[in-house]
């Protein structure tokens, strides 16, 4: 859930900006900015990170470098795509179905109790699948959803 601090954090300091500087609370901004900021960041992990991410891939899709850095790329994509009005409803479509997609990865990840940081087998396993990952997918589903889509 750590990762969950970035998207309330930025959340909350885009608020405060927007309250200070434009004299009203700006949820629809600041809940993209909130958004925006994690998925960024979890795209940049995907370079940093990417021996872990590889082998989070099922074994049955070829490529898996190709895949961690495609994905990376998108994310960073989708971040910017939130701040950009024109294209922001599309973006968090997208970015839906990209969490659903990604989500059967989390899973393959848990059940070989891979550590994506240390590239090995001493992962949390499937409590982190219980008790982070789903409650966070929720949360990712949830506000991607009411930011991009239901107030845009």
């Amino acid at each position: 859930m750590k990762l969950l601090t970035i998207l309330f954090v930025t959340f909350v300091l885009g608020l405060l900006s927007t309250k200070i500087f434009q004299g009203d609370w700006n949820f629809l901004f600041s809940g993209n900015l909130g958004m925006a900021a994690f998925i960024i960041f979890t795209g940049l992990a995907h370079f940093k990170f990417q021996k872990g991410m590889a082998m989070m891939i099922p074994e049955f899709i070829p490529g898996k470098m190709f895949w961690v850095y495609f994905t990376g790329v998108l994310e960073i994509a989708a971040g910017i795509g939130l701040m950009i009005p024109a294209i922001r409803e599309l973006t968090a479509v997208l970015l839906i179905v990209f969490y659903v997609l990604v989500f059967m990865a989390n899973i393959n990840s848990s059940r070989k109790n891979i550590n994506i940081f240390k590239a090995d087998f001493s992962g949390p396993g499937m409590a982190y699948l219980y008790k982070e990952r789903i409650p966070m997918q929720l949360i990712l589903l949830a506000w991607t959803w009411y930011f991009g889509i239901y107030l845009n």
